[in-house]
């Protein structure tokens, strides 16, 4: 089982990004996804998670109306990020979940490496 995420990088304040988790070793329609931030001395923050069979999605409120987390059912799993803002700047990561839905951090089994997310202002 592998995740990858990637699509970080700069961008400036109000400016958006789409991140990308390709998965290999499972099929992605069996589990949760979740998106997670982190920034240095803080602990891993759940942005975003969604089930894809039933299409129960949920959003931390910092990302309510601005994120939108999607997927194919089958490998890539997706984070669209608008209007960012400099309180976005972290490290993201993806990680799947079997059987379970939520946003906490302990029900994921397995992630993928973080990619870097940098908003200038």
């Amino acid at each position: 089982v592998q995740l990858q995420a990637f699509g970080g990088g700069l961008v400036q304040a109000g400016g958006s990004l789409t991140l990308s988790c390709e998965t290999s070793g499972f099929i992605l329609d069996d589990y949760s996804i979740g998106w997670f931030r982190q920034v240095p001395g803080k602990e891993r923050e759940g942005i975003a998670c969604a089930t894809t069979r039933s299409g129960n999605k949920e959003y931390a409120d910092s990302a309510k109306g601005r994120f939108t987390i999607s997927s194919d059912n089958v490998r890539t799993a997706v984070l669209q990020m608008k209007k960012l803002k400099p309180d976005d700047e972290a490290a993201d990561y993806c990680g799947a979940a079997l059987n379970t839905f939520g946003r906490e951090e302990y029900i994921y089994h397995y992630w993928g490496q973080g990619t870097l997310v940098t908003v200038s202002s």
